[in-house]
């Protein structure tokens, strides 16, 4: 039981370790193409990946004929509405009320697993913790600056609610995959499937509102869609096998998603020229830590 918890740990912080370094490989990929075709391409890519590591096509197969809407509802909740919410939230709110928003992802998730499962309910402890790690988030994204005044403050409430709602999107998503026991399929068959699915509709729906540019891009390009393509083929995979083990919780494997800004901070002051740490960003990531640390003994009372 203590080694598969210390594994779940371990792979939960590998693959929002991950996620952190798409912070800058989607810095870099934009600077040539259009955000949401850069992000159908990168899905579909990804989930392509992962086709050699299927462990059963017969299985699989199985499955989408007999669940066929299980599949399309995690594709749409998961990366369809997620990433179409997400990069149009980011078009209208500064970046630092961005990373606030997305950062307290954990809140929203434990939200909607409060609502939708019976065993992960919301506690005033779990409250609390949570709201010690948005703080640390604050603290960490405060230094860029938050933007809330002149012409665009509509625009920005707007883009407000579109991040938050991508957040319940997030969690819904997660709440799916935690319930796909019927699929009897692997987390790889799953990410797979639903990265594919996923990814051509955001393409599809980009081809609507956004000028296609082709694929004549310089290396660099290419360098950062198959990084991005890559982590998010080794983290859906691991975080929807953490999703499925016996005794994880939606809302408690999510709390480990606030380390994603710390991570992010960091390889951005590691490869980007102009980005430097602060004191108060140094500060935040101090009571990050704390928050995670405090939940983590919660929890170990509970199973004492």
């Amino acid at each position: 039981m203590l080694s598969r918890l210390k594994s779940t740990y371990f792979l939960a912080i590998l693959a929002c370790l991950l996620w952190s370094t798409a912070f800058v490989g989607i810095k870099f990929g934009l600077k040539y193409t259009s955000p949401m075709q850069f992000a159908g391409t990168r899905f579909f890519l990804a989930g392509a990946m992962l086709l050699p590591w299927i462990p059963s096509w017969k299985r699989l197969g199985r499955a989408l004929v007999r669940y066929p809407l299980v599949f399309l509802k995690i594709a749409f909740f998961q990366t369809f509405v997620l990433y179409t919410l997400f990069y149009q939230g980011i078009n209208l709110v500064e970046g630092a009320t961005t990373a606030i928003i997305i950062g307290s992802q954990p809140l929203f998730t434990a939200l909607v697993a409060h609502i939708a499962m019976k065993n992960d309910l919301l506690t005033f402890k779990k409250f609390r913790t949570i709201i010690i790690g948005i703080a640390g988030i604050v603290m960490v994204a405060i230094e860029k600056g938050l933007s809330f005044s002149g012409a665009g403050l509509l625009s920005q409430f707007w883009g407000i609610g579109l991040l938050v709602l991508a957040n319940i999107a997030s969690g819904y998503g997660n709440v799916l995959v935690s319930r796909q026991s019927e699929l009897n399929i692997s987390a790889i068959s799953l990410s797979s499937v639903q990265l594919m699915l996923g990814g051509a509709a955001l393409f599809g729906a980009a081809l609507w509102v956004e000028p296609f540019k082709g694929f004549d891009f310089p290396w660099p390009y290419y360098a950062s869609l198959f990084w991005l393509s890559f982590l998010s083929a080794a983290a859906f995979s691991l975080w929807f096998t953490l999703l499925n083990r016996p005794g994880v919780k939606v809302s408690d494997l999510n709390i480990w998603k606030f380390i994603i800004p710390v991570f992010g901070a960091f390889f951005s002051w590691l490869l980007i020229e102009s980005e430097k740490p602060s004191l108060l960003q140094v500060l935040g990531m101090i009571i990050i830590g704390i928050s995670l640390i405090l939940y983590n003994l919660q929890n170990r009372k509970k199973r004492g």
